[in-house]
């Protein structure tokens, strides 16, 4: 199949209530042409609220929505040239696999050579060449999927909409169709917007995630500055494994609990000048642990910086990484992640041993409690 004409998404002070409940809290989002963009949030947070405004099956109460420079807030669904995949694929059982893909060609009543050739197309493109004569009850639900998607690229629409099309699928299969899946966006360019609450999914295909949560956006950037640069606790915690450690400012400098802090600051935060209430953030991976004896060694001392005393809570095996949940003065936890290499397993400390935890001001991030959204 060509690359299809994608179009930019522009949406302006949309919003959804349910009663007392506002699902949509006057959303502000522009989706580029030909972006993969996910919305992504915990149950209930209004990405799906907001992907159903997007197809025309939820009419907001208020606010402004344009595909290219088209208005189409009022627009029924049938007219607003989007491919939609539902988290159920919502197959028809007693049509074949062809007959499913056609189904769109036949309401635009595109004329039956043409269709047949489409549909051939659309097969090759989700690898499933030869099987348009199979039933739906004998595919697999990774096959499933795809003719899913088939069905909603055939008419090449310019903007597709899905809805966690990989829930239902299995680990492996679902990891494998993730990178399948961008590699289809990459070769079509169809502005996408995909919805689903697995961050690891959201930051593997995406070119860039918005955070949701209560109906409002907490964040919209690419997915390293997600993990990297949050711009607040609730991204921060959601996005990833992290420790969060309240800390206070003092003299132009950050400390925790009398330990001296040196960070990079995240957005809304300085690096040296007093906010409100602001978190260190520390991901387990780039935090490392050693025994107090070693980290003199290494030239760390009790008046460094960015050195926690701790004492080690519990040592938990994950086959190729091990975690070691660290237990500080004030009782907060802090993890740390190794590569569970045979060397480095023999040397981690045991549980109730005291440790030092370490870590680069490169790695400590600071977070408000509220920021930009």
């Amino acid at each position: 199949m060509s690359r299809t004409s994608a179009v930019p998404i522009t949406i302006r002070q949309v919003a959804k209530a349910y009663g007392r409940v506002a699902a949509l809290d006057c959303v502000d989002l522009d989706v580029r042409s030909g972006e993969f963009l996910t919305l992504l949030g915990p149950s209930g947070s209004g990405k799906t609220t907001l992907l159903m405004v997007l197809a025309g099956f939820i009419r907001p109460d208020q606010g402004s929505l344009l595909f290219g420079n088209q208005e189409v807030v009022r627009l029924a669904p049938h007219k607003r040239d989007i491919g939609m995949v539902f988290q159920n694929y919502a197959l028809f059982p007693h049509l074949d696999v062809a007959a499913n893909i056609a189904y769109p060609l036949k309401l635009r009543k595109v004329p039956a050579a043409e269709a047949a050739q489409r549909v051939e197309r659309a097969l090759e493109t989700v690898r499933l060449a030869g099987l348009g004569r199979r039933r739906v009850h004998e595919l697999s639900g990774g096959q499933r999927q795809r003719v899913a998607l088939a069905r909603a690229i055939v008419f090449e629409p310019r903007i597709l909409l899905m809805d966690e099309p990989l829930s239902a699928l299995d680990k492996q299969l679902r990891e494998s169709m993730q990178i399948e899946l961008r590699h289809l966006h990459d070769e079509l360019g169809m502005t996408t917007v995909y919805v689903t609450h697995d961050q690891r999914e959201a930051l593997t295909m995406s070119d860039r995630v918005a955070v949701i949560a209560s109906g409002r956006l907490m964040q919209v950037d690419t997915p390293r500055a997600l993990y990297d640069r949050p711009a607040n606790r609730f991204v921060a915690e959601f996005i990833g494994e992290s420790s969060l450690l309240p800390v206070q400012a003092a003299a132009g400098a950050w400390s925790w609990q009398g330990h001296g802090i040196e960070i990079t600051p995240g957005p809304g935060v300085s690096a040296s000048a007093p906010a409100g209430k602001a978190w260190l953030m520390l991901r387990p991976e780039r935090v490392r642990v050693s025994r107090p004896a070693e980290a003199l060694a290494q030239g760390g001392g009790p008046a460094q910086t960015n050195r926690l005393p701790a004492r080690v809570g519990d040592v938990i095996y994950q086959g190729d990484t091990f975690l070691v949940q660290a237990v500080l003065e004030d009782g907060s936890r802090v993890s740390a992640r190794g590569i569970a290499s045979a060397g480095a397993l023999e040397r981690i400390p045991q549980r109730g041993e005291p440790v030092t935890l370490h870590f680069d001001a490169g790695d400590a991030v600071l977070v408000p409690e509220e920021g930009p959204g």
